[in-house]
């Protein structure tokens, strides 16, 4: 018996079009720039750009291709190193500033809910099913993607949040998906995941004892993560191009268990 249904979040229920995930970075960059210029750090300050993408490839080598994640705190950590800066120096009013500035742009730089986002997560939880999220983060940590989601009319309607900062590691990990199983109170068998990514959402449901749902946006937006080859052939229990068409595989799915 079906009793919960869970999203992945980026690409899924909210998306960056190209502007917005510039206009995210410019404000990334101009707040820090300010910042370090502020204390006297105006030389390194003009390669700042530079260490910011420089940040995003060291992260993802050292941590997101083994589905590992890493604080905020850290990242910015990495990111002094790359400007060649000692964060051991700084004193914490100052890094915990940096982490602000990088941590929150989309929360001034809003992202998009999806086409019909709001309604499915709605309609799921008036029918009384437990609703569900994992985000595997990046940039923007759980303690800035929850205001995000209910400054979107999301936050409402989502039961329990996991996000991977805080968990420790990334979809398809099947750690992550035992802390939203906990949370929810169900078993795995009687949860259904909705997630974008074939490898991160829909295997990694699916070798929990879930059932993995593909959603095809016709759109995407800037945060797709990179592909990797695992060899695997994964193949979900349902696909879907709109989030609208959820409410059918749901209904079939309840009535066939």
């Amino acid at each position: 018996m079906l009793k919960a249904i869970a999203f992945d979040l980026w690409e899924t229920l909210i998306t960056d079009t190209p502007q917005q995930s510039r206009a995210q970075e410019r404000l990334r960059l101009t707040r820090m720039e300010a910042l370090l210029r502020s204390r006297g750090h105006e030389a390194v300050a003009a390669r700042i750009e530079r260490a910011y993408r420089a940040l995003w490839h060291r992260c993802q080598d050292l941590y997101w291709s083994a589905d590992v994640d890493v604080p905020c705190r850290r990242q910015i950590e990495h990111f002094l190193e790359e400007l060649e800066l000692d964060a051991g120096s700084f004193g914490e009013e100052l890094l915990a500033e940096l982490e602000h500035a990088y941590a929150h742009a989309a929360l001034e730089v809003l992202p998009d809910a999806v086409d019909g986002a709001r309604d499915v997560v709605a309609q799921l939880k008036r029918r009384g099913l437990g609703v569900g999220l994992i985000s595997n983060t990046g940039r923007t940590p759980g303690y800035a993607l929850r205001p995000i989601l209910a400054e979107l009319g999301l936050g409402g309607s989502i039961d329990v949040m996991v996000f991977s900062n805080e968990h420790g590691e990334c979809k398809p990990q099947m750690s992550i998906f035992e802390e939203l199983r906990r949370g929810l109170g169900v078993r795995y068998e009687e949860m259904a995941f909705v997630g974008d990514n074939l490898y991160a959402d829909v295997y990694g449901a699916q070798r929990c004892g879930m059932r993995g749902i593909h959603f095809v946006p016709p759109v995407r937006g800037t945060a797709v993560a990179p592909h990797v080859e695992r060899g695997l052939e994964i193949v979900p229990d349902a696909s879907i191009t709109a989030l609208g068409d959820l409410l059918g595989v749901v209904e079939g799915m309840l009535l066939s268990r």
